[in-house]
């Protein structure tokens, strides 16, 4: 999982937005900061020109080794096509037969009301601890559609107040917003979801002022213990 924030995104730019909410996979290029090998290589997977080099690198390493196949593999740019759609819908992705046998229906109700549920007691705490007290406050879940790799999960909290915008979230914030998945709700739990329902940007909601005064109390109460 990758939090959208100022703190963890190097080219900060792609994190404005003018409406929510904001959507990045397949639009802007994430470059993390601070991130490990393995969200390289998968935030990688996400550059559709990387992985068409892949299925097209016979096509190209052919002629070099067989001069008499070098015209007839050049001048096939139908089966070129075919072999690219064949790779990105059929070994990238999983088929519609297999979305829909992945999770079943009363599983998938489950496991959205587990993360709905988690996800709005995390927006209250942010609400509280950032004292907000106007609008709305979104959490928004995207995920990759590419099923045969590790899950790519990007969340934010964004909001209305005063123009849309992405919260900025501190390490307590991340921290807090970590506890989205766990061993029972699993990245890959949702993403069986989101492959079910064809729909990979979920956004939950909260509005800032139906946050309770307790929440408010005790998020003032932990500030000032966490400054002394």
């Amino acid at each position: 999982m990758l939090i959208m924030t100022e703190a963890t995104i190097a080219n900060r730019g792609i994190l404005q937005t003018k409406s929510l909410p904001r959507k990045f996979l397949g639009r802007v290029q994430i470059i993390p900061r601070g991130a490990g090998l393995r969200l390289w290589l998968r935030l990688l997977l996400e550059m559709e020109f990387l992985r068409f080099i892949v299925p097209l690198l016979p096509f190209a390493l052919v002629p070099l080794f067989s001069r008499d196949w070098a015209m007839p593999v050049m001048q096939a740019p139908l089966v070129m096509v075919i072999v690219v759609a064949w790779v990105e819908l059929r070994v990238m992705r999983p088929t519609r037969a297999a979305r829909a046998n992945g999770v079943s229906a009363d599983e998938a109700a489950r496991r959205l009301d587990t993360l709905a549920f988690r996800a709005r007691a995390i927006l209250r705490a942010l609400a509280a601890r950032h004292d907000l007290t106007e609008g709305q406050l979104q959490l928004v879940i995207e995920q990759s559609d590419l099923g045969r790799v590790p899950p790519l999960t990007l969340v934010s909290v964004q909001t209305d107040v005063p123009q849309p915008h992405l919260l900025v979230l501190d390490a307590d914030d991340r921290a807090a917003l970590a506890a989205l998945f766990d061993a029972d709700l699993t990245e890959r739990d949702l993403l069986a979801v989101n492959h079910r329902e064809n729909l990979y940007l979920r956004s939950i909601t909260q509005e800032a002022r139906a946050v309770s005064a307790h929440a408010r109390l005790a998020a003032l109460l932990d500030k000032r213990k966490a400054a002394s």
